[in-house]
């Protein structure tokens, strides 16, 4: 891709200044009302015909040249409740108008838009190189799950079109340059539970006349725990986290209810059901030993797929990226506990899925911290308050991860060799 690749080092340059202009302004899920303005202005200057508000904030972009697939490439666009600690000149100030909340690109979404806007830039430059159909789908609400599902239950595909190929990639604090993948089950599902534990409310003085939702959280905690730890075997990968925990307004007052938020990582349907199952029967038991008046109300809040990647799809897609890239810095790396939402607008399309993460660190950080064996206190991760990839050469590396991808797929004689039917939870 030699004319795109000389393309994209001009594009670059003039997305770093846009890159920190929506780092220094995020907005929550469904709100990122600026942000898809953005999106949508530079699309329509690229010549793509653009549609906002699909599925609330997502920005849908379809450029249509000539025969061929119509290939997918998704971005996701929402922020995090997170106050910003990286003491970037660019750093967020900025509060959700809602919540009053403190607002951050913890993840990397900012990043994510501006490789995606970057490599709707070189496909729209050089269509001599490609034929079919390029639908880049700017996709909100990530974070808490919903937003692939909403653009889908929109209509995305009856008035886009449906994908041959579902393209996707995820900054990460990897070393810059590399990208990491792998066939199969990449990124677990994940089940997201609130937990109601009913109780009887009363004095502080009078604890015999109530029933604590306190001590009746306290002993659920303890036992959920034992779920992973005595009833999944140790080569089955599963996390299950007990992240809030909320219950009492006074010192001196027994409340009437606590409630738990969980997280469960699982990396199989079986597995899941398991977990579940008894989630079902600890929380109830507990509650019963307690001797609650009430049945605990269990909730889910979010449930995300398995992102799994159609092997014979990557392979044609890690062909793409080591030719871009060099085939050194296209690593294999393990499944990875966090989820995503991409794997809905995979499944709802019966389409194959390509997802991979790019390296967003300073290499010689990296190597230092890994020779120090620091590397997790040192290198901070997504959803961190101290996340920040380098801006460049960052945004090159994954605009000409994306654009290689994309035009591999952008092949109008190949048919037929992969397969159509993604594994999903």
């Amino acid at each position: 891709m030699p004319s795109i690749n000389s393309r994209i080092a001009r594009i670059t340059a003039a997305l770093v200044e846009p890159y920190r202009d929506l780092h220094a302004h995020p907005e929550l899920s469904f709100a990122e009302h600026r942000t898809a303005a953005i999106i949508a202005r530079r699309a329509k200057a690229l010549g793509y015909e653009v549609t906002e508000g699909v599925g609330g904030t997502g920005v849908v972009a379809r450029l249509v040249n000539g025969p061929g697939p119509l290939v997918l490439l998704r971005a996701d666009m929402d922020a995090l409740p997170v106050r910003e600690q990286t003491g970037l000149s660019y750093s967020s100030t900025a509060t959700d108008p809602d919540s009053g909340e403190p607002t951050m690109h913890a993840c990397g979404h900012d990043m994510h838009i501006v490789c995606l806007l970057g490599t709707l830039d070189a496909l729209a430059a050089a269509r001599d190189q490609w034929s079919g159909t390029v639908l880049g789908v700017f996709q909100p609400a990530e974070e808490t799950g919903h937003g692939a599902r909403a653009m889908v239950d929109d209509g995305l595909f009856e008035r886009f079109g449906t994908p041959e190929i579902v393209l996707a990639q995820h900054v990460l604090p990897i070393p810059v340059g590399t990208v990491a993948t792998r066939a199969g089950a990449l990124l677990s599902a994940n089940d997201s539970l609130r937990i109601t534990l009913h109780g009887r409310g009363g004095h502080s003085s009078r604890p015999e006349t109530t029933i604590d939702p306190i001590i009746m959280a306290a002993a659920t905690v303890l036992r959920l725990q034992t779920i992973v730890s005595r009833e999944i075997a140790a080569a089955d990968q599963v996390v299950l986290t007990i992240g809030t925990l909320h219950a009492g307004t006074k010192d001196n007052i027994i409340a009437d209810e606590a409630q738990l938020g969980l997280s469960i990582r699982t990396y199989s349907p079986e597995l899941r059901d398991r977990v579940l199952a008894a989630v079902r029967r600890i929380v109830h038991a507990e509650a019963d030993a307690a001797g609650a008046d009430r049945p605990p109300t269990i909730e889910t809040l979010t449930r995300l797929p398995i992102t799994f990647n159609d092997a014979a799809a990557l392979d044609k897609t890690r062909a793409a990226l080591r030719d871009a890239l060099g085939a050194e810095q296209v690593l294999e790396m393990a499944a990875f506990p966090a989820s995503e939402d991409v794997g809905n607008l995979a499944e709802a399309a019966g389409a194959p899925l390509s997802f991979w993460f790019f390296g967003g660190a300073d290499p010689a950080k990296v190597a230092a911290a890994q020779e120090r064996g620091t590397v997790d206190q040192d290198i901070p991760m997504n959803h961190s308050p101290y996340f920040a990839p380098l801006a460049e050469p960052t945004i090159n590396c994954g605009i000409t991860a994306f654009t290689a991808a994309a035009v591999a797929w952008l092949d109008p004689s190949r048919t037929g060799d992969v397969s159509t039917s993604p594994r999903q939870a």
